[in-house]
């Protein structure tokens, strides 16, 4: 799947992380990868702690890809960090969606390394959602335009 479709972020994003706009004015943007682990027809969701604005509310866990690093690469080691675990990256879902003037957060299916589970280290909690409860947490507005295309995904069978 394509990760450069569906999301207007006010111009077109180049190589750099560059976003052209239409005027001509340039603006750098950071790399952010979201991970959707699916598992057995589910998908993990983490609750945020902070900052204060995100405190208890629902994300794809993640984080900024760092110089050098390729998104897949970002992903793998984001999910260590926070949740302990290795992860897989299967596919990318379609789209990307700014956070604020600076980022912008693209979300790929991951699963699971054989025997894996994961701990929270930076959420207070985490939850296995079917597609049909992805609507029973607040999620932050970021990830909610990859909701319908993770339940689609979760309809087809999961992360690969």
């Amino acid at each position: 799947m394509s990760r450069r479709e569906g999301v207007d972020l006010g111009g077109e994003l180049g190589r750099a992380g560059e976003v052209h706009a239409a005027n001509g004015s340039v603006r750098t943007m950071v790399a952010v990868v979201g991970a959707a682990i699916v598992r057995d027809g589910r998908v993990l969701a983490a609750r945020r702690t902070a900052p204060p604005e995100a405190a208890g509310r629902w994300e794809l866990p993640g984080g900024k890809v760092e110089p050098g690093e390729s998104a897949d690469e970002a992903l793998v080691r984001e999910i260590r960090e926070e949740l302990g675990c290795d992860v897989e990256v299967t596919a990318w879902l379609p789209g990307e969606v700014p956070i604020g003037d600076r980022h912008v957060l693209s979300v790929a299916l991951a699963l699971l390394a054989a025997g894996e589970d994961p701990e929270p280290r930076e959420h207070d909690e985490i939850r296995w959602l079917t597609a049909a409860e992805l609507g029973d947490v607040d999620w932050l507005e970021p990830d909610r335009p990859f909701l319908p295309h993770l339940r689609d995904a979760l309809a087809d069978g999961g992360g690969g």
